[in-house]
C-alpha cells in the first residue's frame, strides 16, 4: 500500500488553512491538517518542497517508520513548521489506516475508553454583563464547561473578546495588528469576573479561563490564588512555558488546576511540567506537536503522573485536525476535556465531517479512518488571504506577550 501522489491544498473559507491530501496505489486517501496560523505558506512550502518528495512510493502503513524518518532524518529537529508538516502526514497516514482497516481511528487505538468527549467552548464579553449573558447562551446550547474572557475595564483590543458580537477571530488579514497589555489593572480584575459568574450560575458549571501566557511566575501565583474561591476548572498558559520551572513557583502559591501546552511541539517542552507534576492538564494539539503518533505517548508519560489532557481545539485548526483530536480523546484513558470552538459553515461545507456535538459533548462518528474529507473544487473557490496574529505591547512600548 504505497503513497501514489500526494497534494498540498491552501484554501481560506473565512480563514486560512492548509491541507495535505495522500492517495495510495489502492486509492485510498488520507488528509491531514497542516495549518500554523499566520504562516501558513511556511508549512505549504516545507511539504511541497521537501517532504511530498520523500513520500512517493512508501509504505503507508509503516507511521511509525514514517514519523522518525521525517523527523531524524532531517537532522534539523523541532520547531512549529516542521512539527505541523509532520503532524499532516501522521494524520494522513493514520485516515488511511482505519479506512485500510475498515474501522474508524479509535479503533485503532484500542477503542474507547469513554461514551464521548466533554467539550468547552468560549464565552467573551466587553463587559461582566457581556460576559454573564455569553455563558449563559452557552449553557443553553448544552455546553457543561465554558470558557470565560472579559475584557479589563480601560483595555483597549483585550484577547479573546470579539468585535461587533461575532465570532472570535483573533487572525486579521493584512499587516499584525498591534494591542497593549497591562498587567495590574488584570489582575484586580479578573476575580471580580468569576466572582459574579459563580454567584450566577452556582458551582457546577466548569468554567475555565485563558491567561494566555502574559503573566510572570509570581503574578500567576497571585492570580490563582485570588481565583481558589471560585474553583476553576483550570487557569489556561498562565507565563510563557519556555522556562519550566517557573511552573514550580506558581504551584506553591496556588491550587488552582493549570493547563498549558498549546505551541508545544515535542514532549522536551513538556516532560518536566509532567513529571514534577506542576500542571494538571497537558493542552498540546494534534497538528502542533507532531501528529497523533507522538501525542498519544506523551498523553501515556502524562497518565502516569495523574496529568490529563486538554488538547488546542480553536478555529486555527481545521475540521481534520478536530476529528484527529476527538479520535485521540475518546480514546486515552488520561482524557481531561476538549477545547471546541465551532467553524464557520463555510468551513464545515469544505470539510465534510462524521463528528458531531450533542449535551456538552461530542464524538467522533463511525466512519472509517478520521471522517473528514476536503471538497477541493469547493476549497479553490477559496484562494488565501494572509493574515496575522496580533502583537501585543506594554504602555511603554515593550514588545510583550500576547
Amino acid at each position: 500500500m504505497r503513497i501514489d501522489t500526494a497534494k498540498v491544498i491552501v484554501c481560506s473559507p473565512g480563514r486560512n488553512f492548509v491541507t495535505l491530501k495522500l492517495v495510495t496505489e489502492d486509492g485510498i486517501t488520507g488528509v491531514g491538517d497542516a495549518t500554523l496560523n499566520g504562516r501558513e505558506l511556511a508549512v505549504a512550502t516545507y511539504l511541497t518542497d521537501h517532504i511530498v518528495p520523500l513520500l512517493i512510493g512508501r509504505d503507508a502503513r509503516r507511521i511509525e517508520d514514517m514519523w522518525h524518518y521525517l523527523y531524524k532524518g532531517v537532522y534539523w529537529r523541532k520547531g512549529a513548521v516542521t512539527m505541523t508538516a509532520i503532524a499532516a502526514v501522521d494524520m494522513a497516514l493514520w485516515d488511511i489506516a482505519g479506512k485500510a482497516a475498515n474501522m474508524p481511528v479509535y479503533r485503532l487505538f484500542g477503542g474507547a475508553s469513554r461514551d464521548s468527549v466533554m467539550v468547552y467552548s468560549h464565552a467573551n464579553g466587553e463587559t461582566i454583563e457581556q460576559t454573564v449573558e455569553a455563558v449563559a447562551q452557552h449553557q443553553k446550547l448544552g455546553y457543561r464547561a465554558i470558557r470565560a474572557q472579559c475584557a479589563t475595564p480601560g483595555q483597549k483590543d483585550a484577547y479573546g473578546v470579539p468585535k461587533g458580537g461575532g465570532r472570535y477571530e483573533p487572525a486579521e488579514r493584512g499587516l499584525p495588528k498591534e494591542t497593549t497589555w497591562a498587567t495590574e489593572p488584570y489582575l484586580q480584575f479578573t476575580p471580580l469576573l468569576f466572582d459574579r459568574l459563580r454567584r450566577e450560575f452556582g458551582p457546577d458549571l466548569h468554567l475555565l479561563h485563558d491567561v494566555h501566557h502574559r503573566l510572570r511566575p509570581i503574578e500567576a501565583a497571585r492570580l490563582g490564588a485570588s481565583l481558589e474561591p471560585f474553583h476553576l476548572f483550570w487557569m489556561e498558559d498562565p507565563v510563557p512555558a519556555e522556562l519550566q520551572e517557573g511552573f514550580r513557583l506558581i504551584r506553591q502559591h496556588t491550587t488552582t488546576p493549570i493547563a498549558v501546552g498549546e505551541v508545544f511541539d515535542t514532549i522536551y517542552d513538556s516532560y518536566r511540567l509532567i513529571q514534577e507534576q506542576l500542571i494538571d492538564y497537558l493542552r498540546a494539539s494534534v497538528v502542533h506537536a507532531g501528529g497523533l503518533t507522538p501525542l498519544r505517548k506523551m498523553a501515556h508519560l502524562a497518565e502516569l503522573y495523574h496529568v490529563r489532557t486538554g488538547c488546542h481545539g480553536a478555529t486555527d485548526l481545521s475540521p481534520v485536525t478536530m476529528a484527529a483530536a476527538l479520535h485521540f480523546g475518546l480514546s486515552v484513558h488520561n482524557f481531561g476535556i476538549q477545547e471546541h470552538m465551532p467553524h464557520t459553515e463555510t468551513t464545515d461545507k469544505v470539510f465534510p465531517h462524521a463528528y458531531s456535538f450533542a449535551d456538552g459533548a461530542m464524538h467522533p462518528g463511525e466512519r472509517v479512518g478520521l471522517g473528514v474529507d476536503i471538497d477541493e473544487t469547493l476549497a479553490a473557490s477559496y484562494p488565501y488571504q494572509r493574515a496575522y496574529l496580533p502583537v501585543a505591547r506594554l504602555d511603554d512600548g515593550t514588545v510583550h506577550s500576547w
